[in-house]
């Protein structure tokens, strides 16, 4: 697990699925607005003249010396959904992130957002 403290160090480290095939670059991660955990990375893919920010959740995430590695195929991180690199994650599509991967969303008690970029 990435810990906050830790969240500036890793960004431009390579992201790797659990064979270690590269998927990308972390770009930036955000927190759950609950807690303040990392909860998911916006990974960039794609070709140098036009890339985009895919997301991947962080939950049991393991940190190598020059990489983050998610428990989650190459295949499945490059279909999730993405924003381009100048945009910002409308609350409105954070809960695909979370049904890409079979994960469960839930909005804050008053209905705010769930993730926040740091």
């Amino acid at each position: 697990m990435i810990h906050a403290a830790d969240i500036r160090e890793w960004r431009n480290r390579n992201v790797v699925d659990p064979k270690g095939h590269k998927i990308g670059v972390l770009e930036a991660v955000y927190v759950n607005t609950t807690n303040d955990e990392p909860a998911v990375a916006t990974v960039r893919t794609g070709l140098p003249t036009h890339y985009q920010l895919v997301f991947v959740p962080l939950d049991e995430a393991l940190l190598g010396p020059d990489y983050v590695k998610v428990p989650y195929a190459k295949a499945l991180v490059k279909k999730a959904p993405s924003i381009g690199v100048d945009d910002v994650l409308p609350a409105e599509a954070e809960e695909a992130i979370f049904q890409h991967y079979d994960m469960t969303y839930q909005k804050g008690a008053g209905g705010e957002r769930r993730l926040a970029r740091r």
